[in-house]
């Protein structure tokens, strides 16, 4: 498989008619995590959420792949599902989100970011760190890796259910070499420069209590891009699409559908 062959990516899909919605899960995920959404939008949209080259049911990539790549691959779903999307990036997924903005415009119909960031490559710190979550990951396996990690991507109050379903996805989604290709291209990014040039019109949302990237990286985005509204949604940590996802929801489909009405009084 290379970033530009999709053949050999999972993709969950849902709903028949509808625009379409892509999902891009976060670095630590797979499409699980988008249970939520796509029961919820299923009625209204073609939901299609993807395992990331590397991760979960997808096909290891043949060699290292950049957030270029990762974007081009994720226009490449776009293209073969009918040329344009509202995408949803989850940390992670948002980064690689905007980025496919930048370099595809034409293929995004809007933006939902959640919990994100724009990217490791802010500080030297915060790219050091990155990287030696690969290093982590050899060192420990998937299970050990996950069990560490994976509670702090939910708030302090979550329930032990959905604690558990965080640690289990993760350490079910994870590998190297492409969990080590994903952690370098958020160590190598920095969006901040390009934030400005994002055309599609931007929901960002952040959990209150995101122990991970917090409120603080959404603020971030949301003042870098024109066409934004920047929500927060309460007793949320890392993961508020999961750990609240009735007001997550509420909102995300609020956005698609004033986006989608604005597109239809275009045409």
């Amino acid at each position: 498989m290379t970033a530009y062959d999709v053949s050999g990516l999972h993709l969950e899909e849902t709903g028949t008619g509808g625009p379409l919605v892509l999902c891009l899960h976060g670095i630590g995920s797979s499409s699980a995590a988008f249970a939520p959404q796509m029961e919820a939008l299923g009625s209204d949209f073609r939901v299609v959420a993807w395992d990331a080259p590397g991760y979960a049911k997808s096909a290891d990539p043949e060699g290292g792949l950049t957030l270029d790549d990762f974007a081009d691959t994720a226009a490449a779903v776009v293209r073969e599902r009918g040329g344009r999307a509202h995408v949803v990036g989850v940390s992670w997924g948002g980064v690689i989100a905007l980025r496919l903005a930048t370099r595809h415009p034409d293929l995004v119909v809007s933006l939902t970011v959640a919990d994100s960031t724009p990217g490791s490559g802010t500080s030297p710190e915060k790219a050091a760190g990155m990287r030696a979550r690969a290093r982590e990951l050899a060192e420990l396996g998937p299970r050990a890796f996950a069990g560490r990690r994976g509670p702090r991507l939910v708030s302090e109050d979550a329930p032990h259910e959905l604690v558990q379903r965080v640690v289990d996805t993760m350490a079910a989604s994870i590998r190297l070499p492409g969990y080590g290709h994903a952690a370098e291209s958020m160590a190598a990014t920095d969006l901040r420069g390009e934030l400005a040039s994002v055309t599609a019109p931007t929901l960002v949302l952040c959990g209150d209590k995101d122990r991970v990237t917090g409120p603080e990286a959404s603020q971030v985005l949301a003042g870098g891009l024109h066409k934004t509204a920047y929500v927060i949604v309460k007793d949320a940590g890392h993961l508020a699409n999961q750990e609240q996802p009735e007001h997550f929801n509420a909102w995300l489909l609020s956005h698609l559908h004033i986006v989608t009405n604005s597109e239809t009084s275009k045409g």
